[in-house]
């Protein structure tokens, strides 16, 4: 079967770079995913360290190809250790073969067990006795400059990505490290790893960017005024990245004392007629319910970006899972229905995330997007992504201030669509009461059981009648499938290279990503997979997405799910005999 593998899944290095916190392998990465970009390839860097703030455990792991690429490696072809400290905690995530090469500092420490047992080709070096003959230098940039040999990757394209990285530090600092670099690079001049020899670049314009990086882009392209947030693994980046642009366009973002106050800002702004956002994790977005609630209730725009993580309580912060979609799902009291959205991958992230705050200000809802540590960290050079053509806005009534209009405005009059026109601050005589409290037409408190039928029914009628077109989910039909496999979020790059190369072999399986989880295009979905048999994926323990779509009568009744719980992602083998024996069993 390798040839069929070959066709089907890009071709890759797999480069990996650990050591303990502050030792600088983080840095490593970037420099050298920037500089793969520069050489005209694309790749990714996903990073891996422990809940300390300094002194634990740190890795990443990069892909490069002449593809672009989302799925994890089958194993590390590379593995360079500045040192050994609590390596053993990224077994799993560093898988370490005889076809590995593993080089590391080897001044302290022998490779643990684990590392020898592997297989792998063992090369130590004394990196210390390096460093000391150069001033100034760090380890990390001679480990820099043996990788960058060991794969292939000019000077010329180091010293570039370098200069971007280290370059506010003065130009000695620069100096400094190229001197470690050549050091480095100097040392093993072998360059086992041909890769980047033997494919074609092409030096077109691409971004480096991160999924939450690309979520905050997304907001910024959709017109985002307000963003208030409190700090939470894995989502501050999102709200450190909106923190320059957004003040350069017009906008404002506040660090809040809490989650709470957060989401009652977000409120407050949107109320004013900003477009806003707040970003979190599965923590804070249970701090922020009650609130999202009050949005949902008044009737008030609003995104809410949540960047799940393992759990449950804190659980594993700084690693993946997608075991919050019944927390996005359900957790709000009441009948409160709203939106949740999901990006399938990195680069959509742009868009959806774009999509998501354009349908939460038409709808005058509360959107929640959800990501996963994976989508939200992992950084990746990609194409860049054109902006969605999108026409959706609030619905303002036409102000005139002339008019006596107090007796007549009614912000919560019950329409065809259920869109009412929401006015601003000092439009005039359309003033009216935004609060949580059931309330009639004009927005008057009401106990009245038409009164809270009636807008119950509004709410949830604006959001069930309207049409999302296309970007609801992506298909990938296969001719006279009998078979359809359905995912979401950060498991669909794994799943869509199993089934794309399991549909290489011979068989014939449908592929369908969702986006828009609530609400479910439940009829849409129940046409698609009509007579065929249905495997559901997703990376948690309790098959959430599976129940939830069996609960909407949107798949057959005996369809299966396939549910594990992170925090070590799905690779496309992982998924190759599960679908295979789950087809056996239902051909």
């Amino acid at each position: 079967m390798p040839n069929h593998h070959q066709q089907t899944v890009p071709p890759r290095l797999a480069v990996s770079i650990s050591g303990s916190g502050g030792t600088g392998a983080v840095t490593v990465g970037l420099i050298l995913l920037d500089a793969v970009a520069k050489a005209g390839f694309y790749g990714n860097m996903t990073r891996a360290f422990g809940p300390q703030i300094r002194g634990g455990e740190s890795a990443v792991m990069l892909h490069f190809s002449d593809q672009p690429i989302e799925t994890l490696a089958e194993f590390s072809q590379l593995h360079l250790a500045l040192d050994w400290v609590k390596f053993d905690r990224f077994e799993d995530e560093i898988p370490l073969t005889a076809d590995s090469l593993v080089i590391y500092e080897n001044s302290r420490e022998k490779p643990p067990g684990l590392v020898e047992n592997s297989g792998a080709t063992l090369l130590g070096v004394d990196l210390q006795a390096i460093v000391k003959t150069i001033k100034g230098s760090r380890i990390n940039m001679v480990a820099l400059g043996i990788v960058a040999q060991q794969i292939g990757l000019a000077r010329h394209f180091i010293e570039a990505a370098l200069q971007k990285t280290l370059g506010r530090k003065g130009s000695e600092v620069v100096e400094t490290s190229m001197a470690a670099v050549d050091a480095g690079m100097a040392l093993l001049t072998d360059t086992p790893l041909s890769g980047l020899a033997n494919w074609q670049p092409t030096h077109q314009p691409r971004w480096n960017m991160s999924g939450n990086e690309a979520c905050g882009l997304g907001t910024l392209r959709g017109g985002l005024k307000f963003a208030a947030a409190y700090p939470i693994t894995p989502a501050t980046d999102i709200v450190e990245y909106l923190a320059r642009p957004l003040v350069q366009m017009g906008g404002n973002l506040l660090i809040a004392e809490d989650e709470l106050a957060a989401m009652n800002m977000v409120i407050g702004a949107s109320f004013g007629g900003a477009p806003s956002m707040t970003a979190t994790s599965g923590p804070g977005l249970s701090l922020m319910i009650e609130a999202m609630g009050l949005a949902v209730a008044a009737e008030i725009p609003a995104l809410v970006i949540t960047v799940m993580r393992g759990g449950p309580s804190t659980g594993i912060p700084t690693k993946s899972e997608q075991s919050d979609l019944n927390q996005a799902l359900y957790a709000l009291h009441g009948d409160a229905p709203h939106l949740v959205i999901a990006p399938l991958n990195i680069q959509e992230s742009v868009n959806i995330s774009q999509w998501a705050l354009a349908l939460s200000e038409a709808l005058q809802t509360l959107v929640i997007l959800v990501t996963d540590q994976h989508l939200g960290q992992t950084r990746m050079i990609m194409d860049p992504v054109d902006k969605l053509p999108l026409t959706l806005s609030r619905l303002q009534p036409k102000a005139d201030p002339t008019a006596d209009t107090a007796v007549h405005y009614q912000r919560y009059q019950i329409t065809d669509s259920g869109i009412s026109p929401m006015s601003l601050p000092g439009m005039g005589s359309y003033q009216y009461a935004a609060e949580g409290l059931t309330h009639t037409e004009s927005g008057l408190p009401s106990s009245r059981v038409q009164d809270h039928a009636q807008h119950l029914h509004k709410r949830s009628h604006k959001i069930l009648q309207f049409d999302y077109g296309e970007l609801w989910a992506q298909r990938l039909p296969m001719a006279n499938a009998q078979h359809t496999v359905i995912t979401w979020g950060s498991s669909f790059e794994a799943v869509k290279e199993a089934v794309k190369l399991l549909n290489h072999r011979g068989a014939a399986i449908s592929l369908i990503g969702l986006r828009l989880i609530m609400p479910l295009q439940a009829e849409a979905l129940a046409a698609l997979t009509q007579h065929q048999k249905v495997l559901v994926i997703e990376q948690n323990d309790s098959a959430q997405l599976s129940h939830y779509l069996l609960a909407e009568k949107a798949i057959p009744l005996d369809s299966e799910a396939y549910a594990k719980p992170g925090p070590l992602l799905f690779k496309p083998s992982d998924l190759i005999r599960p679908i295979q024996t789950w087809m056996e069993d239902r051909t």
